[in-house]
């Protein structure tokens, strides 16, 4: 993650919060140049994203801030760890804390969640993301699921190419929508294809793709899939997986399972910015 992914965001953010005037409550109570120390608390166990984001809220409020971390991306934290230390302008922090909190909250989360299912999968089988993200945001909550020790599919439509339902019956069949593929890109970019049942696994197979995605298929489909495929492709299982199918998922031979709700049903981590006494 780079600052030209969240420098946008940031700028966003403030203004949604300070509008053109600023932090009213903080601005009549204290006088300017008012200096103190804020600690960050992690009020729960879990796993680190967002450090940097965190650090550029405040030094984009004020470059006299200083933001002291403990821990790295994708470290575990316990309950009651402090995190961090915020020392700086007390108005200038108040006006970042709420904004700073709800991006590494968001991250953490994510992280913390994906960990969950990283730790459940015990390296057999990876545990993917999807497109699912909140606008503007993808390529954090794609980081924080790799610091949460996932794995990323693709980033957008741009960078691989997955053969959809839509696409098939569109197109009249798998055999032609990937002919159309391969006569446009010509094997520029890997192709995955998502099936049905297995006559549909069959012919992907038949079209030598590099990943077949077993779709919303019950067991016993699936089991004859990873059977047919016989290693000749990567397998990716998707629709209706839950964190208690992973170890069967990894029993059956599944190299991928990709989970919407790593992304777009998550937790945030309970963190608080509390002023040292």
């Amino acid at each position: 993650m780079n600052e030209k992914d969240f420098k946008k965001l940031i700028k966003t953010a403030l203004k949604e919060d300070l509008g053109n005037v600023g932090d009213v409550t903080s601005e009549a109570i204290f006088p300017k140049n008012k200096e103190e120390t804020f600690k960050l608390l992690a009020k729960q166990d879990g796993v680190l994203c967002g450090k940097d984001i965190f650090i550029s809220v405040f030094k984009t409020i004020d470059k006299k801030c200083e933001v002291n971390f403990y821990f790295n991306d994708g470290d575990s934290l316990k309950k009651g760890d402090i995190v961090a230390r915020v020392k700086g302008d007390v108005i200038s922090i108040l006006k970042g804390e709420r904004v700073g909190l709800n991006f590494i909250s968001h991250l953490s989360g994510i992280a913390t969640k994906t960990n969950v299912f990283a730790k459940e999968a015990q390296g057999k089988v990876k545990i993917l993301d999807t497109r699912k993200t909140i606008p503007g945001l993808r390529v954090l909550q794609k980081y924080a699921v790799k610091c949460g020790g996932g794995d990323n599919h693709r980033m957008g439509l741009f960078d691989m190419v997955l053969i959809k339902d839509n696409h098939i019956d569109a197109a009249g069949s798998i055999t032609k929508a990937v002919d159309k593929i391969r006569y446009k890109w010509a094997g520029k970019y890997k192709i995955e294809v998502e099936t049905r049942n297995i006559l549909e696994v069959q012919e992907a197979l038949y079209c030598k793709v590099d990943r077949i995605m077993l779709d919303n298929m019950d067991i016993q489909t699936m089991r004859e899939a990873v059977a047919v495929i016989n290693k000749q492709a990567e397998i990716e299982v998707s629709g209706n997986m839950t964190l208690e199918k992973i170890k069967i998922m990894s029993e059956l031979g599944i190299d991928f399972i990709s989970f919407g709700e790593l992304t777009h049903t998550v937790s945030v981590f309970d963190f608080s910015l509390k002023k040292e006494k």
